[in-house]
């Protein structure tokens, strides 16, 4: 059986009217033309749906049956095309993102608050890791894109270009480092350093600068990294979206003179993989928000 929605609207006025003339007018339809696409319906279906005479329509008792079904159709039909629309409008939807822990608590809160102020039915998912879960989560089509750095294998993955994050010193101050300006990443090897794990896009941008510390602790989490920082046992060097972990009166934070030393930062989705309505949107704000980006030293 092969019925268009249009056939069943027919069908369906017929059935509520029962009066061939007013159905007909109800469908914006001359009558003769209405007549025709009952007759239609009818011989798709195999079955006659409607006993006439020139004074009284009525469904028989398959058109009873076949009223049902139709209007079943026809609400979940118009109900699919509510919800098409809710999210074309973004009035409903889902985006999920992953993030590097520093953006997800630093940069991205602000942004998400404003997407969500004005699409309050898209429901927002946001994953914050490491940078190789975050991007292994959009290779697996885990989240739709993430904002992170690159790394060696980005295999299936394209990105945009967000940002390029300069490095800072963090210190306490009576560390003989606090007094310094200018000071270089080959000079600060022999002071106990507190750093992030290998995997994280900080560490990887260091070892990549072919950094050589005097490694003391090497820690997950950048709050782990403020407290130990703060307490006297090393000091840190750290991007600069990540210096709201530090803002604190016994630490005093130094940009490193070291200017090719930069944390590049993307937004990262699937190669080939298009995003919803919604996710390209939220996509498409953070592309526009790298201009207001500013590093707070």
């Amino acid at each position: 059986m092969n019925l268009s929605s249009r056939q069943l609207r027919a069908f369906v006025a017929l059935a509520e009217e029962r009066h061939f003339t007013r159905a007909a007018q109800r469908s914006h339809m001359t009558q003769p033309a209405f007549s025709a696409l009952i007759r239609m319906v009818e011989a798709e279906v195999g079955l006659r749906l409607f006993d006439r005479s020139t004074r009284h329509v009525s469904l028989t008792t398959e058109g009873e049956i076949f009223l049902s079904g139709a209007l079943r159709l026809l609400g979940d039909f118009e109900a699919m095309q509510e919800g098409m629309s809710d999210y074309a409008s973004q009035r409903q939807g889902r985006v999920s993102l992953a993030a590097l822990p520093s953006l997800a608590a630093g940069w991205l809160p602000g942004i998400l608050a404003d997407y969500h102020e004005r699409h309050p039915g898209v429901r927002l998912e946001l994953r914050d890791a490491l940078l190789d879960p975050c991007l292994d989560m959009v290779r697996n089509g885990q989240v739709d894109f993430a904002v992170a750095a690159g790394r060696a294998d980005m295999s299936e993955l394209t990105s945009d270009f967000l940002y390029a994050d300069d490095f800072f010193i963090v210190c306490r101050v009576d560390h003989p480092l606090a007094k310094c300006e200018g000071m270089r990443l080959s000079a600060l090897a022999k002071w106990p350093r507190i750093q992030l794990a290998r995997g994280s896009s900080v560490r990887q941008a260091l070892d990549g600068a072919n950094d050589k510390p005097t490694l003391l602790l090497e820690v997950e989490h950048l709050a782990t990294v403020a407290g130990l920082v703060l307490a006297g046992l090393g000091i840190s060097v750290v991007p600069g979206m990540t210096l709201f972990h530090f803002r604190h009166p016994s630490l005093v934070i130094r940009p490193l003179a070291d200017k090719r030393l930069r944390r590049s930062l993307y937004l990262v989705r699937r190669k080939g993989k298009s995003l919803s309505v919604a996710a390209a949107a939220l996509y498409e704000q953070l592309l526009e928000s790298r201009e207001q980006i500013r590093v707070q030293a």
